[in-house]
């Protein structure tokens, strides 16, 4: 069990257990779905010329109105190399999530190595105003094998 550690809008810093992380609230849930992967050329790559776009969803099966504040994003590449990406809001917004509603976005990582897992978490708010933690379940980042070429 990994135990993240996570800046809350600036505060101080408090441990996250994923697995049972206080102020995780039950039903809020985020799912992958759909990954593609993108070969960027080398004047655009920075390095880094593995991309890969996410469509993700943030899904409230809780009974009480969720604010998405920030995110924090950890992709360990394969030479063990870490990115660490953190901000406010996600995509330049602050979804409202209602019960039983959802909010999908895509963006994007660009990794150096063929291989990396991206993770974190999304953090928020309830409507009493109490934090939230939604855990993005980790996914492999693998540069597909083109095979008969």
């Amino acid at each position: 069990m990994s135990l993240l550690f996570v800046r809350f809008w600036g505060l101080a810093c408090f441990p996250m257990n994923i697995a049972t992380a206080a102020g995780e609230l039950t039903g809020i849930r985020v799912t992958l779905d759909r990954l593609l992967y993108q070969h960027l050329p080398p004047d655009q790559c920075h390095g880094r010329p593995h991309a890969f776009i996410y469509f993700l969803s943030l899904h409230n099966d809780s009974t009480v109105t969720v604010t998405i504040r920030g995110r924090k994003w950890v992709v360990t590449q394969e030479d063990g190399t870490q990115q660490v990406v953190e901000g406010d809001g996600v995509v330049g917004q602050h979804p409202v999530i209602r019960p039983g509603g959802k909010f999908s976005y895509n963006s994007f990582h660009a990794v150096a190595t063929r291989n990396a897992v991206a993770e974190g978490a999304f953090l928020g708010i309830d409507c009493q105003r109490r934090p939230v933690v939604a855990r993005i379940p980790a996914f492999q980042l693998q540069v597909p094998v083109v095979r008969g070429v």
